[in-house]
């Protein structure tokens, strides 16, 4: 059975070998990964073409940006039964994978979860409580049962994608609305735990600096907010 892993850059030169290499080593073949890239300016697309394996297919992106609208070009770009992604930037946290696609035995819809027993998240303290106070009020606002609404990590049986798509607005509250989305529509959701570390290398692009981090939250709170009035299907 095929898989995919879409892996979503901006300037992850650093990172993007690395991440990608732990793939190869931890899951087998049949694989594909798919590096969706905006023209990155440190040529993180050139730095996954060079490596010369078939497996790795690279997309990139000339005059288009954002986490959301590649993330759904990933989609669109991966021919797996199973389709998984995760941050360019977690090549400690690629371990994760064979438990998420073990999992989909049992679910549609796979999360790697930083609040569920067993699970946790080691970043500064500052992103960590911000998290737990995003993800508190998706769970009440949201509903579902799900404890990591913007975790970001996760695989899918492809066949969800045929009721369900990523909404190509914004940064990382596509995946909120993308789960809420599929709780409307009856999907089994599951959350394995894992645990999130800090980042080894390159920049943050969510929280670069206080006041984008600030900015960030207030999109994924008015999101959330907008999600819930829209009582989407």
């Amino acid at each position: 059975m095929l898989v995919s892993i879409i892996l979503a850059t901006y300037n992850e030169a650093e990172n993007i070998g690395e991440v990608i290499r732990r793939i190869l080593e931890h899951l087998p073949d049949p694989l594909e990964i798919v590096v969706v890239d905006d023209n990155s300016p440190d040529r993180t697309w050139e730095v996954a073409q060079d490596l010369g394996d078939p497996r790795v297919k690279v997309v990139r992106r000339v005059g288009i940006r954002g986490l959301a609208s590649a993330m759904l070009q990933g989609v669109m770009e991966t021919r797996g039964e199973l389709v998984g992604w995760i941050d360019a930037d977690m090549a400690d946290e690629v371990s994760i994978l064979p438990a998420l696609i073990a999992k989909t035995r049992e679910c549609d819809v796979v999360v790697a979860s930083r609040f569920v027993e067993g699970g946790a998240d080691e970043r500064a303290a500052l992103r960590a409580w911000a998290s737990r106070g995003v993800n508190g009020l998706a769970g009440l606002v949201l509903g579902g049962g799900v404890k990591d609404y913007d975790s970001n990590v996760a695989v899918v049986r492809r066949t969800v994608f045929d009721r369900v798509q990523f909404n190509p607005r914004g940064y990382g509250e596509y995946f909120i609305e993308f789960l809420y989305r599929c709780h409307r529509k009856g999907l089994r959701i599951c959350e394995v735990p894992y645990r999130l570390t800090r980042r080894a290398m390159g920049t943050s692009k969510s929280a670069p600096n206080l006041w984008r981090f600030f900015l960030q939250g207030l999109g994924y709170l008015s999101r959330i907010v907008s999600i819930r009035l829209r009582r989407l299907e």
